[in-house]
């Protein structure tokens, strides 16, 4: 194996916690961890630490939190870790020059794309929003464009019918780890050469925001079973009845269109009609309640054949 090297660790949520365990697991020494700072969450609103900050506090890592990483005083502490090279996954923060080289061998990012497609902040949803039939992580040596960086090495997956984004991130962050270790090492001992980003097929993955997980049903079935299977856990897709919003968390794409209009709930079965075809809901959840399946959310909350489900006002 490669001689141990000196790291720094900065990311945040859980898909970044396998790559530092595998980094650690490798036996490189992880000089410090750089993580989003502690946020309010749950019903008690009570400050979480991030999955990554649990980690290093596991392992005995001293852990930085800094809002910014703009300050010259942020970047003189940065730079006196000495560090051989920086490991970045999902961190958060953007990474101004005096950071990106302060290592030896530069900063190496985590993202869970197949460059240049989809580069920025939300990869793994527009991979499954846009039908892609495969997706995959990359190794790249960051620089100071937004996912631009030269790639050192990648791993693909097939995308399968039913996979969500809860899927594709647990599939690709068990995937990362070892591509970053692999690359990391390669780097180190000249035997890995990055090559640049090709000039064509670059697509860019803004941030998910409330309106997307919305379910339009003047869109495609097609399109709505892909907007449910990319928001699922998180945030959820949903429609509005009775003034509620229902997540939906698995749907099945019928073949034909009926006669009505979009929105129309067609059978007893759940089934919606949209802009083209129509969607059988199969789970869904209400507000402060347990994911469940249709037939039994229909039990107790009747949708009737003939309701009309409201459309969004845009």
């Amino acid at each position: 194996m490669f001689g141990s090297l000196d790291l720094v660790f900065m990311g945040t949520p859980a898909f970044a916690a396998p790559t530092l365990e595998a980094l650690i697991a490798a036996g490189h020494h992880v000089v410090a961890v750089y993580t989003q700072p502690p946020r309010q969450a749950g019903r008690g609103r009570k400050e979480r630490r991030s999955a990554v900050h649990e980690a290093a506090v596991a392992h005995d890592i001293p852990v930085h939190t800094p809002a910014s990483l703009k300050s010259p005083e942020i970047q003189v502490k940065f730079a006196a870790h000495d560090a051989d090279a920086a490991i970045v996954a999902a961190y958060g923060l953007l990474l101004p020059i005096e950071i990106l080289e302060a290592p030896r061998l530069g900063c190496i990012n985590l993202h869970a794309s197949l460059l240049p497609r989809w580069r920025g902040a939300a990869p793994i949803q527009w991979t499954i929003l846009s039908g892609d039939r495969e997706a995959g992580v990359c190794a790249m040596m960051m620089d100071e464009g937004l996912d631009t960086g030269p790639v050192l090495a990648y791993e693909r997956i097939a995308i399968g019918p039913l996979t969500t984004a809860g899927d594709l991130h647990d599939q690709l962050a068990a995937l990362g780890a070892p591509l970053i270790v692999g690359a990391l090492e390669g780097l180190a001992d000249g035997s890995l050469r990055s090559v640049e980003q090709a000039e064509v097929g670059v697509a860019h993955a803004r941030k998910i925001v409330p309106d997307d997980a919305r379910l339009d049903w003047r869109r495609t079935a097609v399109e709505l079973e892909r907007v449910i299977r990319a928001m699922t856990p998180a945030p959820g897709a949903w429609f509005e009845h009775n003034g509620e919003r229902i997540k939906v968390s698995m749907a099945v794409v019928g073949e034909k269109s009926r006669a009505a209009d979009s929105g129309t709930v067609v059978d007893r079965d759940l089934t919606v009609q949209c802009g083209v075809g129509s969607l059988r809901l199969v789970r869904l959840q209400r507000s402060g309640r347990k994911p469940m399946a249709a037939t039994e959310l229909l039990r107790g909350y009747p949708i009737e054949p003939g309701t009309v489900l409201p459309l969004p006002s845009h």
